[in-house]
């Protein structure tokens, strides 16, 4: 995982059908990127209710929230759709799994993104990080305590 300190790697990616995002689109906000391993994974399912719930306490603090995994961008919009999430999953599917290799949130192994949060200041400055197990949903606290961190 990149460390805290780091400049965020900026990337584009698909967020939709013709639709892309780039990072730095965001200068001004502070932004969750919230890797995970799959749609459809019953952990990541109940991981990304849990911050679709949480979106305005996230708003809150002017935090963008992205979802990011190496599925492509039509499994994200049914995933999305059935989920009826509020927020962007970006596809990293192709060069698959180009963006979480850049923050070092790839598993080789496994062939998908591992379960890592990054939460950014206004600058893209990683101010927080975090690496929970696969088979773990690390919940929302540690993202809205590193965000009201930001905002003291």
């Amino acid at each position: 995982m990149l460390a805290v300190g780091t400049q965020a790697p900026d990337f584009e990616l698909s967020a939709g059908p013709n639709q892309t995002l780039k990072l730095r689109e965001l200068q001004g906000k502070k932004v969750i990127l919230a890797f995970y391993p799959a749609d459809w994974s019953p952990v990541c399912s109940d991981q990304m209710a849990l911050y679709n719930q949480t979106l305005k306490l996230f708003d809150r603090h002017n935090a963008q929230l992205l979802g990011l995994s190496v599925d492509s961008l039509w499994c994200h919009k049914a995933f999305s759709d059935n989920r009826k999430l509020h927020f962007p999953l970006l596809a990293d599917f192709e060069p698959k799994g180009a963006v979480a290799r850049q923050y070092d949130a790839y598993d080789e192994q496994t062939g998908v993104a591992k379960r890592a949060l990054f939460v950014l200041n206004e600058q893209g400055i990683i101010r927080w990080s975090y690496l929970s197990p696969n088979e773990v949903n690390p919940g929302a606290d540690g993202i809205l305590e590193a965000l009201e961190k930001l905002d003291a």
